[in-house]
């Protein structure tokens, strides 16, 4: 987030001013990002986290459930020329984003709140519903939608 890499990190290792970190976030253009699906913090690792035991999940049930998403996608758009959630028209997200009155209210908020555009919109449709497939959710929840405005929020907004 910024020329130092540093920006945000706990340690305040950032040297840059105010300044310079806005001057460096405007090197990326607002409609190129508008055109990017998930914008991401991803924080340093720190030692401690690194040094636990943990177990993660495992990438075979990761697969398992990324698979049965896209089995459900490629029934949903059998006889098309469409072949995933991120590639829906207009029409089809209007046919297969349909959201119920409380992830609607989210969607109103956030997007009055962040002042989305048209495309960031359908983005976040777009994400929510491949969220609710990977949930195996016939239907876009509050929470699918929570979920893919949190992957659409970055440092510059």
């Amino acid at each position: 987030p910024c020329r130092c890499g540093w920006y945000g990190h706990p340690s305040g290792r950032c040297t840059c001013s105010p300044q310079q970190v806005e001057q460096y976030m405007q090197r990326i253009s607002g409609p190129l990002l508008d055109r990017i699906d998930m914008h991401i913090d991803v924080p340093s690792v720190e030692y401690e986290a690194m040094r636990r035991k943990e177990q993660p999940e495992p990438s075979s049930a990761i697969r398992e459930r990324v698979n049965a998403a896209r089995e459900v996608q490629k029934k949903r758009f059998a006889g098309t020329e469409v072949s995933c959630n991120a590639y829906m028209t207009p029409a089809m997200i209007g046919q297969y984003c349909q959201l119920d009155a409380a992830a609607q209210n989210v969607m109103e908020r956030y997007f009055n709140m962040l002042n989305l555009s048209a495309r960031s919109h359908d983005r976040i449709l777009k994400v929510a519903r491949t969220i609710a497939d990977l949930a195996g959710s016939e239907n876009i929840e509050a929470v699918h939608l929570a979920e893919a405005i949190q992957l659409r929020t970055s440092v510059r907004q």
